[in-house]
């Protein structure tokens, strides 16, 4: 008897407190709010430190030469655009410009951002062999990555500018083809060039006297782009001590019915390259008949972060679609 109290006790005791617990319960609930999502983005696959190259440098008998990938996912192929960052000939960053790199990819880019040899421990035209056999190097493996060989851009800033039209300028010529994946090309489709340089011995044009003795002297990054370190058997004086390698670098020298489109901008506030840079460039394109167009953008200095707003990142965009697209 005793035993059956005691359950019938603890069932009512568990009756209750489900009851209690289910009324508590239903009283505390509050809708979800509910998101509908369309799907208008792809995914995309971030591959970094991909080496493209190995190479001899001053004290290494084999440097890895890298890039980063950004690989939207889909299924068909899509086109190429080679990112190559400045850093005033010294340096070369693929880090750089994060926005613009992301923002490509966004609109549906395979984007390869590449690093490539510089000064003064290579002279030109090592780093332009560079971003070349980058190029050769993701047309070898285009399956791989998804890319359509057929249709590639180039975009750069500064220093990474100039090897931009210097990729325009001599698309279509195998001169500076060197080193791995010789099979496939170098040829480009278009290009966009940010406040790159032309011709280095002008660099100082539009500023003070003090700004071009600068330049003119040997301690100039152009002067060892071009010439090297007389420590280290260049040739010694600033960058028109030798005229001819300096006309060897510029990209104007190389413009025939080959080269690429090419789209430059500059801004008018770029106390670094003179806007005239790409002007010399835009004019002998102009007069070569090549498809170019170019872009003054008010206030902008050398850089910074007019280089990333909308309406620039609109234009790159419309321009290559328009290109590797349309």
């Amino acid at each position: 008897m005793k035993d059956k109290m005691i359950l019938a006790l603890l069932l009512g005791v568990i009756s209750f407190s489900g009851s209690s617990f289910a009324a508590v319960k239903t009283a505390e609930t509050v809708p979800s709010k509910i998101l509908d999502v369309t799907l208008t983005r792809n995914k995309i696959t971030s591959i970094p430190d991909v080496v493209y190259e190995q190479v001899p440098q001053r004290g290494y008998p084999s440097r890895a030469m890298k890039m980063d990938l950004l690989i939207p996912e889909t299924k068909d192929k899509k086109p190429l655009i080679l990112y190559i960052p400045g850093g005033g000939f010294i340096s070369a960053n693929k880090n750089n410009m994060p926005q613009l790199v992301n923002h490509l990819a966004e609109q549906g880019y395979v984007v390869a951002a590449v690093e490539y040899r510089v000064a003064p421990t290579v002279k030109f035209p090592a780093p332009l062999e560079d971003t070349k056999t980058a190029l050769r190097y993701l047309r070898a493996h285009a399956d791989q990555y998804g890319i359509d060989s057929r249709r590639v851009g180039v975009i750069g800033g500064s220093a990474g500018g100039y090897l931009t039209a210097l990729m325009a300028t001599t698309s279509g010529s195998r001169e500076f083809d060197k080193g791995e994946y010789l099979q496939e090309k170098s040829d480009i489709t278009c290009a966009v060039d940010l406040y790159g340089l032309s011709d280095l011995t002008r660099i100082g044009d539009d500023y003070s006297k003090q700004v071009q003795a600068l330049h003119a002297s040997s301690g100039a990054t152009e002067a060892l782009w071009v010439n090297g370190s007389g420590v280290f058997g260049g040739k010694d004086g600033g960058i028109s001590a030798d005229q001819k390698a300096a006309q060897r670098a510029n990209p104007i020298t190389y413009i025939s019915s080959t080269s690429a489109p090419l789209m430059l901008m500059h801004g008018t506030a770029d106390t670094v390259v003179s806007p005239s840079q790409t002007d010399l460039l835009f004019q002998a394109l102009q007069k070569k008949k090549i498809p170019s167009e170019r872009y003054l953008v008010p206030h902008a200095p050398h850089g910074g972060v007019y280089w990333i707003q909308p309406k620039v990142l609109e234009t790159i965009t419309a321009y290559f679609d328009r290109y590797l697209k349309g």
